[in-house]
């Protein structure tokens, strides 16, 4: 699965937030997007997912696997979020929170057992009947990716999502998530304001995106 943007351009009313911008992600591959604060990075990933507000206009194309997505609605698009905050369930327990990620397709006996699986796989069995207050935070973080990645997302887009980690924890946690993109060969966009998220053989494109690819914003 490839993840293409081109000559993606956001409005606000009359107001161009994001200039033309293209770029495409192949499968496993993580391009990471940088640039101060306010320039448009979260919009953008949230214009490619589907979720701006109604007052936002695009022109370009979005496309996976070359066809269109931007007038499909976000569930439909099969793109996955993950945020610094883990946004997991507060009423649900934790092997409740990754049921919720399964697509209805699978019956209630399936999603228990693909669940169940799920944590024995990242070593937390033990954390199944525990509510997401009961958990660290970096075992949350866990549990909220393998949730998303359960939903079979066709590419993942991450909106800083190491920030609150600390250090050592972040080190980890950020290793794992590359890994588990790559294992699965889903193209990702990274947010990020620190040089030390980006993965080794990434691909980073640095603000002012303008009428740009990847090939000349090489870290």
């Amino acid at each position: 699965m490839t993840l293409s943007v081109t000559n993606l351009t956001v409005f606000n009313k009359q107001e161009t937030l994001i200039a033309p911008v293209s770029f495409t992600v192949n499968p496993g591959e993580i391009v990471t997007l940088m640039g101060p604060s306010g320039c448009g990075k979260s919009t953008l990933l949230s214009a490619i997912a589907g979720h701006l507000a109604a007052t936002f206009t695009l022109q370009g194309d979005v496309q996976m696997d070359n066809s269109s997505v931007l007038n499909l609605p976000p569930d439909r698009r099969h793109i996955g979020l993950l945020f610094q905050d883990d946004l997991l369930f507060p009423h649900l327990d934790v092997l409740e929170n990754l049921m919720f990620g399964l697509p209805r397709r699978y019956g209630k006996s399936e999603r228990v057992a693909i669940a169940q699986q799920t944590l024995e796989q990242i070593n937390l069995a033990m954390l199944a009947h525990h509510m997401p207050n009961e958990i660290s935070g970096g075992q949350r973080a866990r549990i909220s990716l393998m949730r998303m990645l359960l939903s079979e997302p066709r590419a993942v887009l991450l909106d800083e999502p190491f920030s609150k980690l600390d250090k050592e924890l972040r080190h980890e946690f950020r290793s794992w998530v590359f890994d588990q993109i790559k294992q699965r060969q889903i193209p990702a966009i990274m947010v990020t304001h620190d040089h030390d998220d980006i993965p080794a053989d990434g691909i980073v494109m640095h603000w002012p995106w303008t009428n740009t690819s990847q090939e000349n914003h090489l870290c």
